[in-house]
């Protein structure tokens, strides 16, 4: 491998050959992370509404039960 870049300039080293790789491969790192991203957010979205559906149920059954004894 060092054969292979050993006589190439500096600037193909360091920025021609990541550009490159960025090019080729820049589109599928993109959709992985916005597909990363996208599942977090919707897991976060989904546990957000699972809490707040067990806490409206937990006081709708409490407050219900509370009114229940008064009667």
């Amino acid at each position: 491998m060092k054969e292979l870049f050993g006589g190439l300039p500096w600037w193909v080293k360091w920025v021609a050959i990541p550009v490159l790789a960025i090019a080729v491969f820049g589109g599928l790192v993109g959709s992985l992370l916005g597909l990363l991203f996208g599942l977090l957010f919707k897991v976060v979205i989904f546990a957000a509404l699972v809490g707040g559906l067990v806490f409206v149920v937990k006081k709708v059954t409490s407050s219900s039960s509370d009114s229940r004894d008064t009667w």
